[in-house]
């Protein structure tokens, strides 16, 4: 889900001494645009001064979620898979990745990655796995690559010799350029063996007004804070996915509000409202 690019865990310290009420966290943020109670005025404030700039926020977050669902439904039903990384939880909703897979395949297994404290308190309360399958939560952050991969809760809860299916939904968008995020989803995949998935979603630029899209990069770039969100068109986009040993899965690269969205209720939102491109590959 929406999350933030910064861990900010200190050593010997515990998760309820990281909750800084004061500064707006992605997940709160994204929380709150979805008509949640778990935010604070810091995260409304930042969630109503983006909604100002972006008015179709709210819709975004709603499609960006039912894209979730999506995916997981079909990776579990059409593609076999058991296995899912979840990497930007989000504080729990309704659909979860484990609620979504488990409704269709009992036995699966989940591991969400997250480093909020609060998701971390949430996800130890509600996330709770069908007796037949397995979830479990990482503190971690996107970019500490090496940690995810080597937890052991992870290596405990998922084989990694088996395919899995890496979502990296909405959160790619939290890593600048300076902290190379294509190097981050190619290690990742890497990690993964053949028959694996990447299920990705990205807010883009490319729907608003050049004068628009130049200042919210300028500002993004500038900034370079907590939970700055990071527009990038539909070819950096593209970036992530273009890789030898992956494969696109129809319909491609497309909005979130219409993958593979035909059961949904129609008139589907346009792209240019959704704002965010999504797309399902497979490592062959």
């Amino acid at each position: 889900m929406v999350h933030s690019e910064e861990s900010g865990a200190q050593v010997g310290t515990s998760p309820a001494d990281r909750i800084d009420t004061s500064v707006p966290h992605p997940a709160r943020r994204y929380n709150y645009w979805l008509g949640g109670k778990d935010n604070f005025q810091a995260d409304r404030e930042s969630g109503d001064a983006i909604a100002a700039a972006f008015p179709t926020i709210r819709l975004a977050a709603l499609e960006n979620r039912g894209f979730l669902r999506r995916a997981v439904a079909y990776l579990t039903r059409e593609a076999g898979i058991r296995q899912f990384l979840d990497i930007g939880t989000g504080i729990p909703t309704a659909d979860n990745t484990h609620e979504v897979a488990q409704s269709i395949a009992p036995e699966s297994r989940v591991v969400y990655v997250d480093n909020d404290p609060i998701v971390l308190a949430h996800a130890r309360a509600l996330l709770t796995s069908a007796p037949e399958g397995a979830t479990a939560y990482i503190d971690a952050d996107l970019r500490d690559v090496d940690t995810i991969l080597g937890h052991p809760d992870l290596r405990r809860t998922i084989d990694l010799d088996q395919p899995v299916a890496l979502m990296l939904v909405a959160i790619l968008h939290f890593i600048h350029d300076r902290d190379d995020p294509y190097t981050i989803v190619d290690r990742l995949l890497d990690a993964l063996p053949v028959g694996s998935y990447l299920v990705a979603s990205h807010a883009t630029d490319d729907y608003l007004p050049p004068q628009v899209a130049a200042a919210a990069r300028e500002s993004a770039n500038a900034e370079g804070q907590h939970g700055t969100i990071i527009l990038r068109s539909r070819d950096e986009f593209v970036r992530f996915l273009d890789r030898p040993g992956l494969s696109m899965i129809e319909p491609g690269i497309t909005s979130v509000a219409h993958w593979r969205a035909e059961h949904e209720p129609q008139p589907r939102p346009t792209a240019a409202e959704a704002g965010i491109y999504a797309a399902v590959v497979r490592k062959d």
